[in-house]
C-alpha cells in the first residue's frame, strides 16, 4: 500500500522531536536531514539489492567480483560500502546495519564513519554531502538521544521508489524545512526562502526544457527545485534542466544537495563558497560562467570587502556597508547573452539609496537591463519584517519590443494573507502578479483592459526615471503606491514646511500680543 504524505511527515517529525531535550529547534536540520538521507540511500540500495538477488538466482559459478560487477552495472546507481573491512567489526555502512548496534558504545562514531564511507565511495555524487557532522560527537549529542532519533525515524516506512514516490519523499523533505523554519524564526532566513516567494520568481522567469538555472546563494536549493517543478507542472520535463548552485555555508550546501536528490533531480552541481569572493562556476578562460535563468535571495545589506578590480563591476562598486548591488552585478554577469534573465529579492533600499549604488543603478538603467520592479508586502520572510521587492533583469538586447527603454513597476504590497508568524502570498496573489507582469501597456504606461490582474502597475520610460535622478521608488511611478506609502524624503519635507509655518505663525502672534501690551506670554 503506497505511503501517504501525511504518514511520512508525521513519522519524520516524531523523530525530529526527540531532539528537543538536546538542542534548539533551529539546529534540528543538521541532524535530521543527514539521517533521513542516509536512511533513504540505505533503503534504496537494499531494495535494489533484493531485486538483484531475486532476478539472479543462478550466479553460483561466478566470482564475487563478477557478481558485484553485474549488480552495480544493472541494479545499483551508488555504493553502500563496508566499514572496518578486514576486522571482526566489518559491516556495511547502511542504516539497518548500524541500527542493529544501537545499544553498543560508540554509536555516534559508527554513524560518522558510515556517512564518511558513503561520501568516499561515491565521490562524483556524494562528496561532502553530509556536512561537518559535528552532531555525531557525544559532547554535542548524547548516544541516548541519537539512538532515540534513529529508532523513531526507523518507524518511517521504507524510503525507496518501490514504496513511495519521489514527490512524496521530496514533499516530506520540504515539509521539514518549513517546519524547522517556522519554529526557528530569524535564523531560518539563512537557508530557507518561503516557497511562495520562490514560486513567484520562478513563474516570472519561466524556465524552459534543457535550460540552465543558477542560484548564487542557493540555501537549501528551493529555487532550483521550484524551477524543475514548474516546468513539470507546465507539461515539460523538469529533469532536463541543468541546475547549479553556490552556497557559502558547507552544511547548508549539503542540505541543498540532499534536497535535490530527494526530488529525484540528479543533473545538478552545488559548490561551496562565497559567490562574490570566490565564484566557483567559470568558463575555461576564467570568466564568469553564464546561464539561462538566474535566481537568488541573497543576504540583505551584507557587509563585505568591495572588489578592487573585477570584471563584474558595472557603473561602480557597491559600498562596504551593503553588498546588495554586488549580488546584482554578479547575476548580471552570469546571464547568458542569448536569453539570459534573472530575478532577485532585495530590500527597498536598493531602489533609492545614493552614492555608488545610485551610479550602479544609472548604468543598469542606461544599459536597459532592468525589466521590472515588483513591490512585495512586509513580513513575508523569516529573517526580516521589512518590505522587499523583486527585481527582474534581462540580458542586453533581449527585452521584448514593448518593454525596451523602460521599467515595469508593480505594486503588490497589499496582496497577502496573515499566517501564524508572518504574512504569506496565496496562489491567487502569485497569479495576479504574474498576470500583471505579462500584461500589455498603453502609451501612458498603464495596463490595457483587464490584463492587469487587479494590481496597480505602470510601465515607466527610462527618460522619466532619469528625470527622477534614477530613483526607482515605486511610489514615484504608481499613484496608488505613492498615496499609501509616502517616501521618507517627502515626509521630512512636509514636516519641515509645517514646522516653519508654525514658527512663523507663532512669531506673528507674539508680535500682536506685544503690541496690545501683553508680554511674557510663552504659550
Amino acid at each position: 500500500m503506497p505511503v501517504t504524505q501525511q504518514e511520512i511527515e508525521n513519522r519524520l517529525w516524531d523523530a525530529a522531536d526527540e531532539l528537543r531535550v538536546a538542542m534548539p529547534e533551529a539546529q534540528y536540520s543538521s541532524v535530521v536531514f543527514p539521517l533521513m538521507f542516509w536512511k533513504y540511500l540505505s533503503d534504496t540500495w537494499e531494495h535494489h539489492h533484493q531485486e538483484f538477488l531475486d532476478d539472479n538466482a543462478g550466479l553460483d559459478g561466478l566470482s564475487a567480483e563478477e557478481v558485484r560487477e553485474i549488480e552495480y552495472r544493472d541494479y545499483q546507481s551508488f555504493e553502500i560500502p563496508f566499514i572496518y573491512p578486514g576486522t571482526v567489526r566489518k559491516r556495511r555502512a547502511s542504516w539497518s546495519s548500524i541500527l542493529a548496534t544501537i545499544t553498543q558504545p560508540g554509536l555516534g562514531q559508527r554513524v560518522r564513519t558510515s556517512l564518511q564511507a558513503i561520501e568516499t565511495a561515491n565521490p562524483d555524487k556524494f562528496s561532502r554531502l553530509f556536512g561537518s557532522m559535528t552532531w555525531t560527537s557525544e559532547e554535542v549529542l548524547s548516544a541516548a538521544v541519537l539512538a532515540a532519533v534513529m529508532q523513531a525515524m526507523d518507524r518511517t516506512p521504507k524510503m525507496h521508489e518501490g514504496n513511495m514516490s519521489h514527490d512524496v519523499l521530496g514533499g516530506a523533505y520540504e515539509y521539514l524545512l518549513k517546519r524547522f523554519s517556522d519554529g526557528s524564526g530569524t535564523r531560518a532566513g539563512q537557508f530557507f526562502t518561503p516557497r511562495e516567494i520562490v514560486e513567484l520568481i520562478v513563474e516570472v522567469l519561466d524556465p524552459k526544457g534543457f535550460e540552465s538555472v543558477y542560484d548564487p546563494t542557493c540555501g537549501s536549493g528551493g529555487m532550483l527545485i521550484a524551477s524543475a517543478n514548474l516546468l513539470k507542472a507546465h507539461g515539460g520535463r523538469g529533469y532536463t534542466l541543468s541546475l547549479y548552485g553556490q552556497e557559502a555555508v558547507p552544511d547548508t550546501a549539503g542540505v541543498a544537495r540532499m534536497n535535490l536528490f530527494m526530488h529525484n533531480l540528479t543533473q545538478f552541481q552545488v559548490e561551496v563558497g562565497d559567490s562574490l569572493k570566490d565564484p566557483r562556476f567559470k568558463k575555461p578562460d576564467g570568466s564568469i560562467a553564464q546561464f539561462d535563468v538566474i535566481v537568488a535571495n541573497p543576504p540583505y545589506s551584507l557587509k563585505w570587502k568591495p572588489w578592487i578590480k573585477d570584471p563584474r563591476v558595472i557603473g561602480g562598486v557597491a559600498p562596504q556597508s551593503s553588498a546588495d548591488w554586488a549580488f546584482v552585478q554578479h547575476m548580471i554577469a552570469s546571464m547568458g547573452l542569448k536569453n539570459g534573465r534573472a530575478g532577485v529579492v532585495l530590500p527597498h533600499g536598493v531602489l533609492f539609496r545614493g552614492g555608488q549604488e545610485a551610479a550602479i543603478r544609472q548604468r543598469v538603467l542606461d544599459d536597459d537591463l532592468l525589466e521590472a520592479v515588483i513591490g512585495l508586502p512586509a513580513n513575508l520572510f523569516y529573517s526580516t519584517t521589512i518590505p522587499t521587492c523583486v527585481l527582474v533583469f534581462r540580458a542586453p538586447g533581449t527585452k521584448t519590443e514593448e518593454r525596451r527603454d523602460g521599467v515595469l513597476f508593480i505594486d503588490a504590497s497589499k496582496r497577502f494573507a496573515k499566517a501564524k508568524n508572518r504574512n504569506i502570498l496565496t496562489a491567487a496573489h502569485i497569479a495576479d502578479v504574474v498576470t500583471t507582469y505579462h500584461s500589455k501597456f498603453d502609451s501612458a504606461g498603464n495596463a490595457v483592459g483587464a490584463d492587469g490582474g487587479g494590481l496597480a502597475a505602470r510601465f515607466a520610460p527610462t527618460m522619466e526615471i532619469a528625470a527622477n535622478g534614477y530613483d526607482l521608488n515605486i511610489g514615484r511611478y504608481i499613484k496608488q503606491a505613492a498615496a499609501e506609502q509616502a517616501d521618507l524624503g517627502t515626509l521630512i519635507d512636509a514636516h519641515n514646511i509645517a514646522r516653519a509655518q508654525r514658527q512663523k505663525t507663532e512669531q506673528h502672534m507674539l508680535t500682536v500680543l506685544a503690541a496690545a501690551g501683553i508680554e511674557g506670554f510663552n504659550g
